[in-house]
């Protein structure tokens, strides 16, 4: 199932498809609204994964990012769908997405989900 921001994913060529090497990527100024409040959530995001033929073009990931910012989404449900999406897209070997959020109450969450399931 195709998710509404997917299609601004892009990826390359991995010139190096036979050698497993890690990617990580920070995203720290991620941002979307509470469904409940209304409230802007901040958090950082984390990719690390092992690419496979491609690797994600960052511009398209930080255009696909940003375009959460206005959309009412419950942390795990958006850790969970920037996972799917980038799977399909970018078809790595191997994925760890954490999703770090900023204290709101008092309270502050992490999500760290792995592709595939460990």
């Amino acid at each position: 199932m195709s998710t509404p921001f997917r299609e601004k994913l892009e990826t390359f060529e991995n010139d190096f498809p036979d050698r497993d090497y890690t990617i990580e990527i920070d995203c720290p100024e991620f941002t979307s609204l509470c469904p409940k409040t209304g409230q802007p959530d901040f958090g950082s995001l984390t990719f690390e994964y092992i690419a496979d033929q491609s690797c994600v073009e960052l511009k398209s990931l930080k255009m696909y990012l940003q375009s959460f910012r206005n959309e009412g989404i419950f942390y795990e449900n958006i850790a969970n769908r920037i996972l799917d999406d980038f799977v399909a897209v970018v078809k790595p070997r191997a994925l760890t997405l954490t999703a770090e959020w900023t204290p709101r109450g008092g309270i502050s969450s992490t999500i760290t989900i792995h592709y595939p399931d460990a």
